[in-house]
């Protein structure tokens, strides 16, 4: 008589060599985008920013602070290995409402391709980094 033992494994899904490598820079590209290029500005001279606004597109002071802060935490977030796939995600959706914003309120179409582009990017270094989500749930749950 033979007795099958069998074993459940649980594999974390972690993409490739090549794959990690280009995740990464991609990371800290964009994370250094939007927290130097992007967000900074907004919080560092946001008064400037409303006063040459067009005038069809302006937004509260407040919004506009609100906004360079999520972009600097999206930004920061990319970096830290633990939050990529959430900051991912979070910037994937400010992306597409970036695109919204310039297809419909600021009535440029065009503009919002850009955003677009990134928010498909930030959706695809979330969907390869889910990972790192299951593993800061379980930290929590200790």
């Amino acid at each position: 008589m033979t007795i099958a033992n069998s074993t459940a494994t649980v594999v974390a899904v972690q993409p490739g060599t090549i794959r990690n490598r280009v995740l990464w820079t991609l990371q800290i590209v964009l994370g250094l985008f939007f927290i130097i290029a992007s967000g900074g500005p907004k919080l560092v001279m946001p008064n400037t920013l409303t006063e040459n606004a067009v005038n069809n597109l302006t937004f509260p002071l407040a919004l506009l602070i609100f906004i360079g802060v999520v972009e600097v935490a999206g930004g920061i977030g990319l970096m830290v290995p633990r939050l990529s796939a959430l900051a991912a995600a979070g910037l994937s959706v400010l992306t597409v409402l970036a695109a919204g914003t310039q297809a419909f309120i600021a009535g440029k179409p065009a503009m919002a391709i850009f955003p677009l582009v990134l928010a498909a990017i930030f959706a695809w270094i979330a969907y390869e980094r889910r990972a790192t989500v299951t593993d800061l749930r379980n930290s929590f749950a200790r």
